[in-house]
């Protein structure tokens, strides 16, 4: 995904305040979605609307690398371009979300209050200086994807106006977070940006994933090389009767309702058909995403107006736990005092960790003898074994 940073609204300004019944403007942004995945120029028009939907006053899609201690910001509208910059430059080791997304589950609305108590972030350097001075009060956000060493995440901030985030806002997150998702990870596979309908297959072409246009009974209705290649082999795909039909039963099923459901329009196939497993008869595994194409400008692109969706298969990469993940299920530590705990390695004693994390002293001596319980580690030289012999095979 190309960065597209924006200073405050920039130049994307903000619609007008939209007086649509709610069902239609959830159908709407959904669509605008799935349209973004083909067309990246439109994810600024998707977080303005997101944005109006959800409750906010700025939203972002980025990713995070903290064993390298950076990040990178893909789109994000609503946040000036200094503050922007300096979070990445200096306080995304300073955000305690840095370290707690490590622990969120996938497509799980969290906020502040779900990390740590409230009261606590309050008194954190990161609050006092990039937090506060904006006027913000939450961050209401969802991981996207996550791999040994990074997160990809989608949220949106929540200004003093708005209140930090209630029952309202995290259910109307749920309904898109999944459809954002799906979108995230199809646009990784390729970049379309506004492909002419004439061009679509020919640009398809070269994907290396398996990409099949199918109707809502799943009849193939064009297939990229990739795909032929896989048909070909019949390892994990194949063609019965025209139709698409996945190698292992329970797979094949699931695919049958994606498609059929597809044919319903986007916000029908919700959290179907997004990283479907699908494992081929030698053992290796894939994994396939599966786009509506029944409307929006995404109707232009399925070559043929019967194509209810397009599949794009491939093979499934592994991805191990992340380090803190292994170190704080391993003790049940919690996503602070797993940060406390790696601070305290890499960084001394509870005066310089509470400098580098912002937070007060106290605050770092009450998490620090929690991880001791929980760990029954006695000294600081113990913690730092501890997390050597959690950390190096993963490093190497």
């Amino acid at each position: 995904m190309k960065s597209a940073t924006t200073s405050r609204w920039g130049a994307h300004p903000p619609p007008p305040v939209d007086e649509t019944p709610d069902d239609e403007r959830l159908g709407s942004l959904i669509g605008d979605i799935y349209d973004a995945a083909l067309d990246h120029s439109l994810w600024p028009q998707v977080l303005h609307a997101a944005i109006d939907y959800v409750g906010g006053c700025g939203a972002g899609l980025f990713s995070k690398d903290p064993t390298a201690q950076r990040g990178d910001l893909h789109y994000s509208i609503g946040i000036e371009g200094n503050y922007q910059k300096s979070y990445f430059d200096e306080y995304i080791m300073l955000d305690p979300a840095t370290t707690a997304h490590f622990f969120a589950e996938i497509e799980a609305p969290m906020a502040v209050a779900d990390m740590m108590p409230y009261a606590e972030f309050l008194e954190t350097r990161f609050y006092r200086e990039w937090v506060r001075p904006q006027g913000l009060v939450d961050f209401l956000s969802a991981v996207l994807d996550r791999s040994a060493t990074s997160v990809a995440m989608f949220g949106i901030f929540r200004h003093e106006r708005n209140g930090v985030a209630d029952a309202e806002a995290y259910r109307r997150m749920r309904l898109i977070v999944p459809h954002i998702r799906r979108a995230v990870l199809i646009g990784r596979m390729f970049d379309l940006k506004a492909a002419e309908a004439a061009t679509f297959a020919d640009t398809l072409d070269g994907l290396s994933a398996g990409m099949f246009l199918v109707d809502a009974d799943g009849q193939i209705i064009h297939g990229n090389a990739a795909a032929h290649v896989m048909l070909g082999a019949g390892n994990v795909l194949r063609a019965a009767a025209g139709k698409l039909v996945a190698c292992d039963a329970q797979a094949a099923r699931q695919l049958r309702d994606v498609f059929s459901t597809a044919g319903q329009g986007d916000a029908a196939l919700g959290t179907k058909g997004i990283a479907l497993p699908l494992t081929a008869q030698d053992g290796e595994r894939y994994v396939a995403h599966a786009l509506p194409l029944t409307s929006g400008t995404r109707r232009r692109a399925g070559v043929a107006y019967t194509a209810a969706a397009a599949l794009f298969v491939r093979k499934a990469s592994v991805a191990g736990p992340s380090p803190h993940q292994v170190l704080g299920q391993a003790f049940k530590l919690t996503p602070t005092e797993v940060r406390v705990l790696l601070a305290i390695v890499e960084t001394g004693g509870v005066p310089e960790v509470a400098a580098a994390l912002g937070i007060a002293d106290t605050t770092v001596k009450t998490h620090l003898g929690r991880v001791f319980e929980k760990t029954g580690a006695t000294r600081q030289a113990d913690l730092v074994k501890l997390v050597a012999g959690y950390t190096t095979p993963l490093a190497v």
